[in-house]
């Protein structure tokens, strides 16, 4: 049985990132809480909304009610990146080069080098991601994405479909974008043509993405096991059916996370249980023993060794699976 260092908070923690040894729990009231190299807390925000990590930075960025986009580094101190006073911050991304953009309302804005770029939508913008090349912005809304090059003056390409998209994610390769709906249900887009793939069949709305490591599946939240997309092939998961690991009767899956480097993911579920199961065979093994509250959010830290996972209820920690 791997070993678990806890982490009893008070409250809701629904955000969790490492930075080299150190692990970071984020809490609804703002404070980013550490464990590991350089244990502490943080208060960076009155109510903290959104929040990435950029391990190349070394730091941890966050949005919040407040409307301040904070960089906070792995010793817990904080830089105030920009304030958009009376606005609540919904949505933060990070850039491989270390452009940082976020969002508020319609508005998303793009922190350059040379300045502030502000990109108005038509409806309010819910999630943000940057391309793995880091040279394309996706913004997620009500009826589809809009896809931006930030440091152009070039119109957005917009991919529609009906619905409201809370979050999104490219693929590892930069060929697909998806996104995680307000109904049950996964949508994506192949690039290079605007082809649609439609992922359907969740009781619950999914809250939780995951790519593997090479992007060959990707992992999803929001059913009795974790329903895990093949993306080998140029159609995606077109025609092709989802494995389904570590199905649990009693107990739905709400965060997922996928290893860094070897082909498995592991399963946070709503008693606060975790399971990591391979791809292959569908093998698993025990990580946590159901806890308070289900498990909001999980993440591994750079060799793959040790897993960061927060809760609803407050009951969060790391799991060293070498132990």
């Amino acid at each position: 049985m791997p070993s678990v260092a806890p982490l009893d908070l008070d409250g809701h923690v629904g955000h969790v990132g490492w930075l080299g040894e150190t692990a970071f729990f984020g809490d609804a009231d703002g404070v980013l809480h550490r464990l590991g190299e350089n244990t502490g807390a943080t208060e960076t925000h009155d109510g903290l909304l959104c929040f990435v990590a950029d391990p190349k930075r070394r730091r941890i960025l966050t949005g919040g009610e407040d409307g301040r986009i904070v960089a906070t580094s792995a010793d817990g101190a904080c830089e105030e990146l920009a304030h958009e006073k009376g606005k609540w911050i919904a949505a933060i991304a990070s850039a491989p080069d270390g452009t940082v953009a976020y969002a508020h309302g319609k508005f998303a804005k793009v922190l350059l080098k040379n300045g502030t770029k502000t990109i108005e939508h038509e409806r309010s913008v819910e999630s943000m991601a940057f391309a793995p090349k880091g040279l394309r912005l996706a913004c997620s809304h009500y009826n589809g994405v809009s896809l931006h090059f930030p440091a152009t003056d070039s119109l957005p390409t917009v991919l529609g479909w009906q619905g409201a998209h809370l979050l999104a994610t490219f693929s590892p390769n930069g060929d697909s974008l998806v996104t995680a709906m307000q109904e049950p249900a996964l949508h994506g887009w192949r690039l290079a043509d605007g082809r649609h793939m439609r992922m359907e069949g969740y009781p619950a709305k999914v809250k939780s993405l995951s790519w593997s490591a090479k992007g060959k599946w990707l992992a999803s939240s929001g059913a009795s096991a974790a329903i895990v997309w093949p993306f080998q092939g140029k159609d995606g998961p077109m025609g092709k059916a989802p494995l389904e690991l570590g199905t649990r009767g009693d107990s739905l899956v709400t965060a997922v996370a996928c290893h860094p480097t070897e082909p498995m993911v592991a399963i946070g579920y709503r008693d606060g249980m975790i399971l990591a199961v391979r791809f292959a065979d569908a093998q698993e093994a025990l990580m946590r023993r159901p806890g308070q509250g289900p498990l909001t959010a999980m993440a591994w830290d750079g060799s793959g060794r040790r897993l960061a996972f927060a809760s609803e209820a407050g009951d969060c920690g790391i799991v060293d699976i070498h132990d």
